[in-house]
């Protein structure tokens, strides 16, 4: 079968899109973002869809937007400055369940980073059942 003139566009397109979430991948894991801790003393994480997020943030301004979205912007935040491969490698493999890591989250500029092979350990990822 040969493949028509839109499926290759769409492969070409997909392929791009692909080598476009690496390169930002990269960045991040070569980045050190601001964790907040909870009022427990953990990492700060949401639980949507059936994962965990640990939630990271580029700088005090998107953390301080984020204090603000919470409604909790009068209370001081403590934080960790944590390299985005330590949190992938290290810091989602710890968390019970499926866990990623939400960059910025709330605003324009958010990223997800979710638990999928290529981006977390394969022993943290979720989709190894199907994706041979």
């Amino acid at each position: 079968m040969t493949p028509t003139a839109s499926s290759t566009t769409s492969d070409g397109q997909l392929d791009a899109v692909r080598r476009r979430f690496a390169v930002v991948l990269g960045e991040f894991r070569r980045t050190a973002v601001l964790v907040p801790h909870d009022p427990y003393g953990s990492l700060w994480t949401a639980d949507q869809g059936g994962v965990r997020w640990i939630c990271a943030f580029s700088d005090e301004e998107a953390l301080a937007r984020f204090a603000r979205a919470q409604g909790d912007a009068e209370r001081e935040w403590t934080y960790q400055t944590i390299l985005g491969a330590r949190l992938l490698d290290v810091m989602v493999p710890m968390v019970p369940g499926p866990a990623g890591v939400a960059l910025d989250a709330g605003s324009d500029e958010g990223m997800l980073f979710p638990p999928v092979r290529g981006i977390v350990p394969e022993a943290a990822a979720v989709d190894l059942g199907g994706m041979e």
